[in-house]
């Protein structure tokens, strides 16, 4: 079985077993794409437990010939109204259990289904496809690598030529930077890019401003690549000139807790004992107060999806999942830091996808 969206089809079916489920209808597109490799603005999937000769594939006519090549081997109907078209053929088929995303559908939504999967008992089946996703396969984490490699050779080059200096402002930066990971081939920015100058830096998801560079601030720079559906993450926090005492202070502190974060990636171990990892760095410099946020997240198809490395994340990590380490201490109205990586669990150490160094860089 080489392809891989049929494998994880297979696995799916699994999960059905075990629920004793005939089918799950899918409608969010990321589950979607997760499955088939569809990558259109109109579509559903009712994957069959019995396997792929009894799983139907839905899109409207826009997408007839692109779904032909998308989702080769599954049969294919056209209909714009996907979901109620599979919950129809649900009945048609005298399916008995047919589970759906209730995380996804409105209650409107289900009102339709249950309308057009007449004799069908839907059951509430959410996170089924998000379970899996969880922990990628080799093909998702290239499709992560070559997304976080594209964000580096960016910031690189943005660098290298000048794209840092007093005078720009945030927003000719940001657009600068999206460019740059365009020409290296990103179909977009992961996500509205963060560049944040001066006191700014300390605003944990400030917005790109007019605000002017200037020597002496810290610039934070918050971004990543899409490429085929998939999210880099990075943060780098850079100084304009010298650094001052205060600037090398909490840079080094958070270098200390993202070394800590890093370190404490392993499967098996708890997602909030590595928050707590790199937040015990930060509260022993008695900066805990002003380490704002959670530790860092999954990332693959979503910029943020789960697990979440925070103080109330839930489980554990396995080998194999995708998550960012980003530990932040922020001084308002002076300026913070934020040194952020997107690293894989492995079973020996993780595996570092983002490359830039984390030496406080001097532009």
């Amino acid at each position: 079985m080489s392809d891989p969206h049929e494998r994880r089809r297979a696995a799916l079916r699994s999960t059905l077993r075990d629920r004793g489920l005939d089918a799950l209808l899918i409608g969010d597109l990321r589950n979607l794409r997760y499955l088939t490799g569809f990558t259109g603005s109109n579509g559903a999937l009712l994957v069959h437990v019995d396997g792929d000769d009894r799983t139907v594939f839905c899109t409207d006519g826009r997408y007839q010939e692109q779904s032909a090549e998308q989702v080769a081997g599954l049969e294919r109907v056209i209909d714009r109204a996907s979901a109620r078209a599979l919950a129809a053929r649900a009945a048609a088929d005298r399916l008995a259990a047919v589970g759906f995303e209730s995380q996804h559908v409105t209650v409107d939504g289900l009102d339709a289904l249950t309308r057009a999967a007449e004799g069908v008992r839907l059951v509430r089946a959410p996170q089924l496809v998000e379970a899996l996703r969880l922990v990628k396969d080799d093909t998702e984490v290239e499709a992560l690598r070559q997304a976080c490699a594209i964000a580096d050779t960016a910031l690189a080059d943005l660098i290298a030529e000048g794209g840092l200096r007093p005078g720009r402002t945030e927003r000719d930066v940001a657009r600068e930077l999206d460019d740059r990971m365009r020409d290296h081939g990103a179909a977009a920015p992961a996500f509205d890019t963060i560049v944040a100058t001066g006191a700014n830096s300390a605003i944990p998801h400030h917005r790109p401003t007019d605000a002017v560079l200037r020597m002496g601030d810290f610039v934070k720079l918050d971004f990543g690549a899409l490429l085929h559906g998939y999210h880099s993450d990075m943060t780098r926090t850079l100084v304009l000139g010298a650094p001052s005492d205060w600037q090398q202070e909490i840079y080094d502190l958070v270098a200390a807790a993202q070394a800590a974060g890093t370190a404490a990636l392993a499967p098996g171990v708890a997602v909030a004992a590595v928050d707590a990892a790199a937040r015990q760095v930060i509260e022993a410099a008695g900066r805990g107060e002003q380490f704002l946020h959670g530790l860092g997240h999954g990332v693959g198809l979503q910029i943020h999806e789960a697990p979440s490395l925070a103080k109330t994340g839930e489980g554990t990590l396995s080998a194999g999942m995708a998550v960012t380490v980003e530990p932040g201490v922020y001084l308002s109205g002076l300026g913070g830091v934020r040194i952020e990586d997107t690293l894989v669990v492995r079973d020996t150490h993780p595996e570092l996808l983002t490359q830039t160094t984390k030496q406080l860089m001097v532009v």
